[in-house]
């Protein structure tokens, strides 16, 4: 067994051992760290400040341990966080603060927060759209952030035919070939929205997840908005991370030939899956 692969097997016990303790399914958890870190627990974007396995970036991770942190052993840092009055959060202690967002690179601490943080996300997005979520809602809010998520969505729910790039500005400054087609024209949200499905549809089709896939530095990928960043791992094509986030994303949308399964009602074959991971790996 390779340095490297037992480096990415502690990492998946890590996922595996949060999805147990927070019901988030494992193939979710697993899929969104293959997309946005390629199992690189020190993977960092160029562009932003997010860092570790899940590309947290730093408000988006203090409001994560802030929230729950306690839960799960990480009281001293939630208790080290504290919100000003324009609602941004901060840590008094250098060297605290400094603690605290190593935890990124923590594949234990990053696999928990990750998974409450979709459970966050989850949640907040059923309540403002007054439905389920969808596979492509969540993945968006990845990319997006939730609050521009829900902007994007709920404008999208009254107005189809909007311009994205009219009402994301200086997103689609960043990203000209998601807000604009190959004509320089402006896609409309319902195009935009219509494109992360098709891509989270068709790439397992046309991408191969084999482990002799040819070594390719890749950079921040995709959308960079309301200060979230996605970066690709190392090693990892942008469309074989697709493919596993689609594995992931088809619970949502029952494409699988299983029923559709709840991202936070794993199934039997993903628990026990996490269960024989964790016992073979020592976890």
């Amino acid at each position: 067994m390779t340095v490297n692969s037992i480096t990415t097997g502690r990492i998946q016990s890590a996922i595996a051992l949060a999805s147990s303790k927070t019901g988030v399914d494992f193939d979710y958890l697993l899929g969104q760290a293959k997309l946005e870190s390629g199992l690189n627990a020190n993977a960092k974007a160029g562009t932003s400040s997010a860092s570790g396995l899940y590309q947290f970036i730093e408000q988006s991770w203090l409001s994560v341990v802030k929230k729950h942190g306690a839960e799960h052993g990480l009281g001293w840092a939630a208790n080290s966080i504290g919100t000003s009055s324009s609602g941004r959060l901060s840590v008094g202690d250098a060297g605290t603060k400094a603690a605290i967002l190593a935890l990124r690179n923590d594949p234990g601490a990053a696999s928990l927060m990750a998974a409450e943080y979709a459970s966050d996300n989850k949640a907040s997005l059923e309540g403002s759209l007054n439905r389920p979520a969808s596979g492509t809602d969540l993945y968006m809010a990845h990319f997006m952030g939730l609050g521009g998520a829900t902007k994007f969505l709920k404008t999208m729910q009254a107005n189809p035919q909007a311009s994205g790039a009219a009402l994301f500005p200086a997103a689609a400054r960043a990203n000209h070939n998601v807000f604009y087609d190959s004509n320089n024209q402006p896609r409309t949200l319902s195009a935009i929205y219509d494109r992360f499905a098709d891509k989270l549809g068709g790439a397992a089709a046309g991408a191969s997840v084999s482990a002799s896939a040819t070594p390719t530095n890749y950079a921040s990928q995709a959308l960079d908005m309301d200060g979230s960043t996605v970066v690709t791992g190392s090693n990892e094509s942008a469309d074989n991370a697709l493919a596993w986030a689609t594995t992931a994303m088809n619970k949502f949308t029952g494409k699988t030939t299983q029923a559709a399964a709840n991202i936070l009602r794993p199934t039997p074959d993903t628990a026990r899956l996490a269960y024989m991971m964790l016992a073979r790996l020592g976890g």
